[in-house]
């Protein structure tokens, strides 16, 4: 097969589409031919990873595929070949008792495709856990497909399991042209709530109102904070969708209500931040770390898909071979939705 891999770290120019050997398949993993790979952060953090670092075995990234089931293991029962799929990002032992319990994300052995064990999908074949297979929604093209598992589970897990998002609550939606942005503004908005959404760019904006937002806040030409009071008349949200850190991270607290939740599941911009400690306690407000979701959050919400109550965004699509080119894309933040490369 053809695959892009990494054999070293050292910039955009180490992703290398060369050939490689195909996967083989255990009794309980199944082979999907990828019609789709969506792009996410991962790869753009690949790309600053200390130059030289090499790896025990080339890496092939991307962590969000659809596809078409190739091959079966023995122990894979109800999977048939030729079937439309999509796949969980996330594996897991499926033993241990946070699996048990439906925790997945949560597990000890827990990776995502791409980024440990497991190959990903940039390449022709890859194989995954029989669990991991999701039946994909006809309604969708495989490059729709593919832009839906790891943004809009971590959403899903964000709003819904973590921050406990009430209908009629207002949100602040930051990023809202990121892939994690698009989905939690859907989310929010089916949810019954009033979403404000902020990006860097006013286009941007215009296309987070289309999908739903209410409201939208340009972050370079304004105060994110002072702007979401003003436009809550002070009082400041109910919930805030964290997932770049820094700078941002402190004018999301500054925009939290009394007894506010801000949860959070990235630091593209920076990994710390700070805030004054006596105005978060007095004003009762809570903190949530969030990390993917469950295989049961992204199968919960394939209906909504079905429907067309949620829906992928797609930016633009590029062939498998000149994903140099979709990975600079995705680092200039010059787009609205997921970049997606295909075979």
């Amino acid at each position: 097969m053809k695959a892009v891999r990494m054999h070293e770290s050292g910039g955009v120019e180490k992703f290398v589409y060369e050939a490689a050997p195909d996967p083989l398949i255990a009794a309980n993993e199944v082979l999907v031919r990828v019609k789709g790979c969506a792009l996410n952060h991962l790869e753009v953090w690949a790309t600053v990873l200390p130059p030289g670092t090499t790896f025990s075995r080339p890496r092939i990234l991307g962590s969000d595929v659809a596809g078409i089931v190739e091959a079966v293991g023995d122990a894979g029962s109800g999977i048939k070949v030729g079937s439309k799929v999509m796949l969980q990002p996330g594996v897991s032992c499926g033993i241990c008792e946070a699996c048990l319990a439906g925790l997945d994300n949560q597990c000890r052995s827990y990776s995502i495709l791409g980024q440990g064990p497991w190959d990903g999908g940039f390449a022709e074949l890859i194989k995954v856990p029989s669990a991991n297979i999701i039946s994909m929604p006809e309604n969708l093209s495989f490059e729709e497909a593919a832009s839906i598992p790891l943004v809009f589970v971590t959403a899903w897990h964000m709003l819904v399991t973590r921050a406990g998002l009430q209908r009629n609550e207002t949100v602040l939606v930051n990023a809202a042209g990121s892939g994690v942005g698009i989905a939690a503004i859907q989310i929010a908005k089916f949810l019954g709530a009033r979403v404000i959404a902020s990006a860097g760019t006013d286009a941007k904006l215009e296309k987070a109102r289309a999908l739903g937002a209410d409201e939208g806040i340009n972050y370079n030409s304004g105060d994110l904070g002072q702007e979401t009071l003003r436009l809550t008349d002070s009082r400041g949200v109910d919930v805030v969708f964290e997932h770049i850190g820094g700078d941002i991270f402190q004018k999301g607290v500054q925009a939290l209500a009394r007894s506010g939740r801000l949860v959070t599941c990235g630091v593209t911009a920076g990994p710390t931040a700070s805030f004054d400690i006596r105005s978060f306690f007095m004003r009762q407000q809570t903190f949530l770390g969030s990390f993917m979701g469950t295989k049961s959050d992204l199968l919960g919400m394939m209906p909504y898909f079905r429907r067309g109550q949620l829906r992928p965004v797609v930016d633009r699509v590029y062939p498998l071979s000149e994903v140099q080119a979709a990975v600079r894309q995705l680092a200039s933040r010059d787009h609205f939705g997921k970049i997606v490369v295909v075979p």
